[in-house]
């Protein structure tokens, strides 16, 4: 797995709520764990762009609410610098869902997507309308 080239400043702790972005059938989602984040005592876990978390579906379809699946995070709304001096920001939060093998569940990805995602995750990518 290839890896993140901007330092992203990771904002999103347990309990935020994200947008989940494609058409797998759940509408919202909120974090409850965050992959490869060590643990510190009294530190909550944070993730940003990129990052693999855990989270359970709040709303949507019926058969997906109150279970807990992987997912991505494809925007942040806090800002982040790119190598290239350009700072980047989103006007939400949002992820996508993906099962054991980082494949995404949806068909296709309403929003862009961050280039950092486009690099690191190409068929999560692929089925998004436009990349920024």
């Amino acid at each position: 797995m290839k890896g993140i080239g901007s330092r992203i400043t990771k904002t999103l702790t347990i309990g935020s709520r994200l947008v989940c972005d494609d058409n797998s059938g759940a509408k919202e989602i909120m974090i409850i764990g965050v992959s490869g984040a060590g643990s510190k005592r009294n530190k909550n876990p944070s993730a940003g762009i990129g990052s693999v978390v855990t989270a359970s579906v709040k709303k949507g379809k019926p058969e997906m609410v109150k279970k807990k699946v992987k997912a991505i995070i494809i925007r942040q709304k806090k800002e982040f610098k790119r190598p290239n001096g350009m700072t980047v920001c989103f006007e939400d939060n949002a992820a996508v869902l993906i099962n054991d093998d980082f494949l995404p569940v949806g068909t296709e990805i309403k929003g862009t997507v961050a280039i950092e995602i486009a690099e690191r995750y190409p068929k999560v990518s692929g089925i998004s309308s436009s990349k920024m």
